[in-house]
């Protein structure tokens, strides 16, 4: 699988103050990449490297496996479009307005795309509306356009739906994976919105205090986030051997306790274990969610 954005200890210092700490990132061509991080843990700062604003303490990372002390590295720089904190916009221009700057601005040949462009984030109709007077959502979307006007094919967003409405959520939402299905750009996306995440991601980073923690597939994280049932046994053995007998998915964790995945009607699932007198001595359902998982794993929870 061809790697889009490698990061090798990358490090960044204020003074005393380490926003990076020897951060390692790797992003597949394809994936949605959720960036998840509390406020300050370091979110920005590397989207900021990374599209060469600012400049490493420490470290290497690789664009398209272009070394960023590489004299190739702005061409490569080029295939990106960004939204940091917040859209670029001129207020008292309309969004086509604001895409031929934008065209102007990363030298394009023509105007051709534009119409597309504005088809594509929904805002084909709005004429000459100035964008001062969009909706939040609406200025997102601008924003995303903007980004795309150099056609790249990795795209980065950082906090693309803070502060929007339900339905400017769902909008973004709708364009990121649009964008990915069919325009099929790679997208790294920033957030604490965690659930909304979990809804569009391909792949997850966890950053905490500067260092990225975990990174782990939706499949991988789907199966520890599975429903299951935590049994507190004293007969170990016999409980295992009843599981395999019928099939069912298991997870030893200790001399004591054994977990069961999948959706089980409890009481049935206990009446079937009586009738095989295996009684447990606790027995309680489980459904882990991405904010759960993400908080033990800062918390230092029990997650591999």
């Amino acid at each position: 699988m061809e790697i889009i954005l490698e990061t090798n200890n990358l490090e960044k210092k204020y003074k005393d103050f380490r926003a990076l700490n020897h951060a390692n990132i790797h992003i597949e061509k394809g994936a949605i990449y959720g960036l998840i991080g509390k406020n300050g843990a370091g979110k920005t700062t590397l989207i900021r490297i990374i599209c060469g604003l600012q400049e490493p303490t420490s470290g290497t990372y690789t664009i398209y496996g272009v070394d960023n002390s590489s004299s190739n590295i702005e061409s490569v720089r080029k295939r990106m479009g960004a939204i940091i904190e917040t859209p670029s916009i001129y207020g008292e221009m309309t969004a086509r307005d604001n895409l031929i700057e934008q065209y102007k601005l990363v030298g394009m040949p023509s105007l051709e795309g534009i119409d597309d462009l504005l088809k594509l984030v929904g805002l084909e109709n709005t004429g000459n509306k100035k964008a001062k007077n969009f909706s939040l959502g609406m200025k997102q979307r601008l924003g995303i356009a903007i980004a795309l006007a150099n056609n790249p094919d990795f795209l980065i967003l950082d906090e693309p739906i803070n502060g929007l409405d339900p339905q400017g959520i769902i909008e973004i939402r709708e364009l990121i994976l649009k964008l990915n299905k069919e325009s099929r750009i790679t997208i790294l996306i920033s957030s604490h919105y965690l659930d909304e995440l979990s809804k569009i991601a391909t792949h997850y980073g966890f950053l905490d205090n500067g260092s990225i923690i975990k990174e782990i597939s939706s499949e991988e994280l789907m199966k520890k986030m599975e429903h299951k049932l935590t049994l507190k046994v004293s007969n170990q053995k016999d409980f295992v051997k009843y599981f395999e007998e019928n099939k069912i998915s298991y997870e030893v964790i200790d001399n004591k306790t054994i977990d069961v995945y999948g959706k089980y009607n409890l009481s049935k699932f206990i009446n079937e274990l009586s009738k095989k007198n295996l009684i447990a001595d606790d027995i309680h359902e489980q459904e882990e969610s991405l904010e759960n998982y993400y908080m033990n794993l800062i918390g230092g929870g029990k997650n591999d």
